[in-house]
């Protein structure tokens, strides 16, 4: 995995910079300089973007806007992994796209030694009939969900796999889709069904 790159997925609506002083605190975790990455953001006009932004420890590289089209999850796959490790938002996923090829599924859920972490696009919080609970070692401290616990809107606790069937909902949480919440039809140790 390359660690010399990082990127910033940014929303983007209707020239509206969603959630800029989140990513700009993660950014200057790994940056060197003061650097403000609102001045680098010139924003489409109209519609729905996600913004790339691609940089190293020293100067970003690039900055791109992509149409953004909801992923869609129908089925989740439970996939074991120990040793994997993003802690920062590294460019290169190869690893998330390894794990994503040895099932059949639209997502993967990531086990590492024993306990959930993350999908492979977003973090993840369960709901327990009271409470929203989200893993409290997950794989990527990400920015929507760092929101979330900021706001108390969320739990952390240690998830099993064994306590997925405890739980009604599931919410996949990024900097695109925010706090996306689906139900659990169906759960086995092969595959999760949401709807």
């Amino acid at each position: 995995m390359n660690k010399e790159l990082f990127f910033e997925t940014i929303k983007i609506n209707d020239a509206k910079i969603y959630h800029i002083e989140y990513h700009q605190n993660r950014f200057e975790k790994n940056f060197c300089l003061h650097v403000n990455l609102q001045d680098y953001i010139d924003p489409p006009k109209k519609g729905l973007y996600r913004c790339k932004l691609v940089y190293d420890t020293k100067e970003i590289k690039s900055v791109d806007f992509f149409q953004y089209k909801k992923k869609k999850i129908n089925s989740i796959a439970l996939v074991e992994c120990n040793d994997i490790e993003y802690s920062k938002k590294y460019l290169d996923r190869s690893r998330f796209d390894t794990l994503m090829n040895q099932v059949d599924t639209d997502e993967i859920l990531i086990v590492k030694n024993g306990l959930i972490t993350d999908t492979s696009i977003a973090n993840i919080a369960f709901f327990d009939g009271e409470k929203w609970l989200t893993p409290k070692d997950p794989l990527l401290e990400g920015t929507t969900r760092k929101r979330y616990l900021q706001k108390g809107s969320l739990i952390e606790k240690d998830i099993t796999p064994e306590m997925i069937v405890n739980f009604s909902k599931v919410a996949f949480l990024n900097a695109m889709i925010d706090f996306d919440i689906m139900s659990l039809e169906n759960i086995s140790k092969e595959k999760i069904i949401v709807k």
